[in-house]
């Protein structure tokens, strides 16, 4: 890996990106960014948590005119939480120069905040195609001056259903422009979409397999009634930290969920049937370390970056061995190990063939009566979350809750979590053991002067 001081990038810049950790360029953001800064087109393989948002990122903002005030640059993302992620991303990486706007337009929120944010324009959008292609529609969105497209998980955008929005929104995007197209996986639909709408477009592939060493794989077989059963044993027997288990379908993920519930197991479900502001919760949740089981499909997952993961559980194999790869690439990361499970019936046993085809691998099936109960009860998790009803739109940043907090309250600032700020609230991991106290003080104290209402979420 190299250091970003070997590109061609402003001092301010630089010292910014030193001052946010980035020391060394990721793969994907060594090979991408020569192309990015050089204004070439760029279709790049690179999973979650890659660095593949900083690889576009730091290219944006290198070649943004500040004093224009026009949309100059669009990231399109297949979910609100991953462009919700993308964008608190791109603010940091723009505080080396001011007054850098940056709007948010997704769905599940009201339209005619964005719509009024659109009227005082901005210089990067970054939002979800549906929601993009409505404010096109109704003219309160001008794309006229985007020199910088990007598509990132584009094959998710294509998962899920959004090839038409993209389709329109192409239309109302300059042909002279430049497009980078990051994606996990290269189906057909992804290198057709390349071809339509890039031109001599570099092509990169990094992070693409997972090493045997790092990630620990297993598969166990067992009959579809006993696999919740077998889901709580490799929890019990294993104890991780964090576990992401996937299923295949909404209604498995709340069934599973209860089940693991009633095993005294901290659980929370992410799948479809949620409103938008219970869905951003259930990520806060988990992200912050508040609870440590989440359940979810592909799609409800989508965008969900947790450093540290310790293990995947796939309570149901995905129909595809990308898919599989995909998955258990959240866990394993930057060096660190990973554990991955899988389950199957006898007659999925063709999909662990096909997963070692593709891998190179040779991976069994496992014993499940090797999984021995551990004799400790399941840890209370260490971290309580709160949420209070003021965010962005009240002008309140991270920052602010911390020092009312620490400063006020007289709270260790090492007992204080994470603190995501949302446009309309704000949610705050604090450890169990100051809980109580940091409730008082987020109900009775007053942060920037205003009292907010706070909630515990258990």
């Amino acid at each position: 890996m190299s250091a970003f001081t070997a590109l061609p990038l402003t001092k301010p810049m630089i010292k910014n990106l030193k001052t946010l950790g980035y020391r060394e360029m990721t793969p994907v953001q060594a090979e991408s960014l020569p192309h990015v800064l050089k204004g070439e087109d760029l279709l790049a393989q690179a999973k979650t948590g890659s660095g593949k948002t900083a690889a576009f990122g730091i290219g944006l903002m290198h070649n943004l005119n500040v004093k224009r005030f026009r949309v100059q640059a669009l990231v399109m993302c297949p979910t609100r939480e991953l462009a919700e992620q993308v964008a608190g991303e791109l603010r940091q990486i723009a505080r080396f120069k001011h007054n850098i706007k940056i709007v948010t337009i997704c769905g599940g929120v009201p339209f005619l905040p964005q719509q009024i944010s659109l009227e005082h324009q901005g210089h990067i959008v970054v939002g979800t195609p549906g929601r993009i292609e409505q404010h096109l529609k109704r003219g309160t969105m001008n794309l006229d001056h985007v020199s910088i497209l990007v598509l990132d998980e584009a094959d998710r955008m294509l998962d899920i259903g959004f090839a038409d929005s993209i389709e329109v929104i192409m239309g109302y995007v300059p042909e002279a422009r430049q497009t980078l197209l990051f994606s996990a996986t290269f189906p057909k639909p992804i290198l057709d979409l390349s071809t339509r709408f890039q031109k001599n477009a570099q092509r990169v592939v990094v992070d693409v397999e997972h090493e045997e060493n790092v990630i620990r794989q297993y598969f166990y077989e067992s009959g579809w009634d006993w696999k919740p059963v077998v889901a709580a044993q490799i929890l019990d027997a294993y104890k991780p930290a964090s576990a992401l288990i996937f299923c295949n379908s909404k209604l498995q993920c709340k069934s599973l969920s209860k089940f693991l519930e009633a095993k005294g197991f901290s659980s929370l479900a992410i799948h479809g049937d949620l409103e938008q502001k219970d869905r951003t919760e259930v990520l806060v949740r988990f992200s912050n370390g508040s609870t440590p089981i989440l359940v979810a499909t592909d799609v409800a997952a989508r965008g969900l970056d947790i450093s540290g993961l310790s293990a995947v559980i796939n309570f149901d194999l995905p129909f595809e061995p990308e898919v599989y790869i995909h998955r258990i690439g959240r866990t394993g990361r930057a060096g660190k190990k990973g554990m991955a499970f899988s389950l199957m019936t006898s007659k999925e046993r063709f999909r662990l063939e096909e997963i070692n085809t593709m891998m190179g691998t040779a991976f069994e099936v496992s014993d499940i009566e090797a999984l021995e109960p551990s004799t400790e009860k399941n840890a209370t998790p260490s971290m309580v979350t709160f949420s209070i009803n003021g965010g962005r739109k009240a002008k309140l940043r991270p920052g602010d809750i911390l020092g009312a907090l620490t400063k006020d309250a007289g709270i260790d600032g090492g007992c204080v979590g994470k603190i995501n700020c949302f446009e309309f609230y704000s949610y705050i991991a604090i450890e169990r053991t100051m809980a109580d106290k940091a409730e008082k003080a987020l109900s009775k104290n007053k942060i920037k002067g205003r009292h907010f209402i706070a909630h515990r979420h258990e």
